[in-house]
């Protein structure tokens, strides 16, 4: 039968969900309203829609890592409550975000994940359909067969940290010296933060802006300007300190820095391992 847009739209008005979904719900019954909103409540369609406006800051962070660290996924799925997150219904939900990324493989994206008539938004929208709390499935990360990936969740799993490192051979990433080190830095990255892996990551724009930043402070101290690019580049190595993950100081160790760290690693190994990339994911946060 034929569903005209004023039924469509005052289907929509009722539960919320999306127009081609009510489109699809009424051609489905028949034009029957009450049997509409029978079908758009058991796909989880229209208390997801109604939901949406509602803050979803709290939820896990998901993950998985193949057998062979060749490739990792964490992703970033939210509700209201920590005891929506704790329910069997969210934790089933974050594991089956996880399978269909790992399905898609290279072709998710942020917008796949995002896309309202995909399947994660669809797999979402029928949590919240059992939950009754906004949820999303908010961002993701893909490392993919260029080098060993580790990772690491801190408890209660609210952050997840996933590091990609080259230079691992086979017989290294069997090493359980290499996986120390590896969940080593993870942890490194989950508590300290960095922002990039190596100084030649920080855009030059950045620091210019640090330099000139350090300069102004220095304006009206009658140094002379040798002595000033002097303490300019001092500032510098602390906020190098602070932002680049080699230049952090190691976390057990403060008087070692993390590449000193990965520096003896590769010599007890016998293989030099670098850290290529690195994500950390932390629930709630604005990016």
């Amino acid at each position: 039968m034929s569903i005209s847009a004023s039924d469509v739209k005052k289907l929509r008005d009722l539960t919320g969900a999306g127009m081609m979904d009510c489109k699809s719900a009424l051609e489905e019954a028949n034009g029957n309203f009450d049997e509409a909103t029978t079908i758009l409540r058991k796909k989880g369609l229209a208390s997801a829609a109604k939901k949406a406006g509602r803050d979803a800051s709290d939820g896990l962070i998901g993950n998985w890592v193949s057998d062979d660290h060749s490739t990792g996924i964490l992703v970033d799925v939210r509700c209201e409550t920590d005891f929506a997150a704790k329910t069997d219904d969210f934790q089933r939900l974050l594991k089956d975000v996880v399978a269909l990324i790992r399905e898609a493989g290279d072709s998710a994206t942020q917008e796949w994940l995002t896309d309202p008539a995909g399947p994660v938004r669809t797999r979402v929208a029928e949590t919240i359909g059992k939950v009754g709390e906004n949820m999303l499935a908010a961002r993701f990360v893909r490392y993919a067969g260029q080098g060993y990936v580790a990772q690491y969740i801190h408890p209660p799993g609210k952050v997840g940290v996933q590091v990609e490192f080259s230079g691992v051979t086979p017989d290294v990433a069997k090493n359980p010296a290499f996986v120390a080190v590896a969940r080593e830095i993870a942890l490194q990255i989950a508590a300290a933060s960095p922002t990039y892996a190596a100084r030649s990551e920080v855009p030059a724009d950045v620091l210019e802006k640090e330099k000139s930043i350090y300069r102004a402070q220095m304006e009206n101290s009658n140094k002379p300007a040798n002595v000033i690019d002097k303490i300019v580049e001092g500032k510098l190595g602390s906020y190098y300190e602070q932002v680049v993950l080699v230049d952090q100081p190691s976390i057990r160790d403060p008087k070692m820095k993390v590449s000193q760290l990965l520096g003896d690693a590769a010599k007890s190994l016998g293989a030099t391992i670098t850290v290529s990339r690195f994500a950390r994911l932390k629930v709630g946060e604005t990016v």
